[in-house]
């Protein structure tokens, strides 16, 4: 990993914060979020400001800029690979940790009496303007709309917005109709009492549609936002965009409207309506209502409908798994095969599962950039090799592989750590406590209305027995050929302020995919996590406490766990028939 030196661009940002040219009052700080305009997790090359500004290339962060400081946040996946990555122009600020401040705390402590702070409106959702808006104002600190993104100003040959071809997804594979899909909805928004809806997660749109395309990599999705009314549907999206065949698709139902008319909009159709919007959608989609006709929830209708795959969603997610399957098996094998000859590398091995996934029917994209480990560089959690600075796999040391891939019928995410020597006893030792750790979420039986949070503690608690933990959260949902990771199911306790907030809400219900993937990092040494995406289902159980129907989970991924890394001493009986481990 690459250090950037970020002084000129820090001092020409600076400039354009003092000039007030894009906003009425001198900037003292600036806060470049890890987000589009659609508060997107992974982002397409020309919204990734904050990598820009900072040199940190981590999917999650927020960066702060002051007239003498600029500090960066992000999360324990990503602490190491921001100390290799930032310059000494920045302060790494671990979130999570007791000692660390807040942005606003932060932002409070260091800047001059009467300060002005600037964000684009568009990059920030309203949830988090509404909290700096407030801790700022108690301090005498005012928090502003710039009206363009001062980032860009500073940013020469700036990558043009994608608008890549638009592909439908068929009834067999999405399981219900576009017109099916708007029904559905208008019965959610007449029981909420509301005249107008606003989607602007890129995904709730695309799966809305039955619409995909490939504007963010290995998200199958585009830019375009939604309103739904009782007797309209509108579809804000670049018109050139719209082919004859996704006219047809789309029938009368749908009115398109150009992708940047959005606000101008929702000011004289909706903006003195009831309008339900997420507390995600941003600062400048929120604020074309007024604020009395305002419907909020932390989550689109849409987010809860989708994330609860209907039956045939739920057949192409074990279809798209099984191909998965066939792939990676043949890959590991290849590895087993290969790693000892002294001839692979990181690079080369993540190329290899690529190619194996290639010769599978339906076979579109990876789902994320593959993450290819061996020994040290497994200890970086979210690590991507890099062909600049590549690496061998080496026999002698863990292998990390965190991969997945969009088919046409189902999205995968999978987890394998594997040893082509002799493991040590340490690291058996440690591999079986997350493998334990694995089986006891994957196993569990619980009762309707149980948060992803209840369940997080199963998947650690081994670990904790032996004073070990990891840095991440446990479970994420999966999108149905959609984002890899789909809000707002999951299971955490605590450690993202994007998902966490929106998961604690949810119930975990049948149809639901989430992943179940603890681990085991030890610095600069090597990396565990196994991971397996788990369908919820009804359990049979022997008895109905309170009337209560209870869940559990089923294995979608099908791939074998190393036998040579397990501590057979470890496992109970239990164990070992819950995962066919013979």
């Amino acid at each position: 990993m690459k250090t950037k030196d970020t002084t000129n661009t820090l001092l020409k940002l600076r400039k354009v914060m003092a000039s007030a040219i894009y906003t009425n009052h001198p900037l003292k700080a600036i806060i470049v979020p890890s987000s589009d305009a659609h508060q997107s997790e992974y982002l397409a090359e020309c919204d990734l400001r904050r990598s820009f500004i900072s040199g940190f290339t981590g999917s999650a962060g927020t960066a702060v800029i002051t007239q003498k400081e600029a500090a960066l946040w992000t999360d324990g996946r990503y602490f190491q690979q921001a100390e290799q990555e930032l310059d000494t122009n920045w302060i790494l600020m671990k979130m999570g940790l007791k000692d660390t401040p807040s942005i606003e705390d932060w932002l409070c402590s260091v800047l001059p009496e009467g300060s002005y702070v600037g964000v684009n409106p568009f990059l920030y959702s309203s949830s988090s303007w509404n909290k700096m808006k407030i801790a700022l104002e108690k301090q005498g600190h005012r928090l502003l709309e710039t009206t363009e993104d001062l980032v860009d100003q500073v940013w020469d040959n700036q990558p043009v917005a994608p608008a890549t071809s638009l592909v439908t997804v068929q009834e067999n594979v999405a399981g219900k109709t576009v017109r099916e899909k708007l029904n559905d909805l208008r019965q959610r928004m007449i029981k909420n009492g509301v005249n107008w809806l606003v989607l602007t997660a890129l995904d709730e749109v695309a799966w809305l549609y039955n619409m995909r395309a490939s504007d963010i990599e290995y998200n199958p999705v585009f830019f375009a936002y939604s309103v739904v009314g009782f007797n309209s549907t509108h579809l804000f999206i670049h018109q050139n965009r719209i082919t004859d065949e996704i006219k047809n698709h789309l029938t009368n139902d749908v009115t398109v409207h150009d992708y940047d008319s959005i606000i101008p909009f929702l000011e004289q159709n909706c903006s003195s309506e009831k309008t339900w919007l997420s507390t995600n959608s941003s600062h400048a989609i929120v604020s074309a209502i007024y604020q009395i006709y305002r419907v909020t929830t932390m989550y689109s209708p849409v987010s809860m409908t989708k994330c609860v795959k209907n039956p045939t969603e739920i057949n192409g997610m074990t279809v798209a798994n099984n191909r998965d399957a066939v792939a990676l098996c043949r890959y590991f094998h290849w590895m087993d095969m290969e790693v000892p000859k002294g001839n692979v590398t990181e690079c080369s091995a993540a190329a290899k599962s690529l190619e194996f996934r290639q010769q599978e029917d339906g076979f579109v994209s990876l789902s994320f950039a593959t993450i290819s480990s061996s020994g040290p560089t497994g200890s970086i959690i979210h690590y991507c090799p890099n062909k600049d600075d590549d690496k061998p796999v080496k026999a002698d040391q863990l292998y990390l592989c965190d991969s997945g891939a969009q088919y046409r019928n189902g999205t995968t995410d999978t987890t394998r750590t594997m040893h082509f020597g002799t493991p040590s006893q340490h690291e058996k030792d440690c591999f079986t406590r997350v493998l334990k750790g694995h089986i006891a979420l994957a196993s569990v039986v619980f009762p309707e209305g149980a948060k992803g949070f209840w369940l997080d503690t199963l998947a650690r608690m081994h670990l904790w027995k032996a004073g070990l933990d990891y840095r991440h959260g446990t479970g994420h949902g999966v999108g149905s050929f959609l984002n890899v990771h789909e809000g707002p199911v999951g299971c955490y306790i605590g450690n993202s302020s994007r998902v966490v907030p929106f998961a604690a809400e949810v119930d975990l219900k049948p149809g639901m995919v989430i992943t179940d993937e603890p681990g085991y990092y030890e610095d600069g040494k090597f990396g565990i996590r196994i991971e397996n995406a788990l369908l919820c289902k009804k359990a049979e159980t022997q008895h109905n406490f309170d009337g209560k129907e209870f869940y559990t989970f089923e294995s979608l991924a099908l791939i074998p766990i190393q036998q040579k890394m397990i501590d057979r001493s470890l496992l109970t009986e239990d164990e070992v028939n819950e995962h066919t481990i013979q």
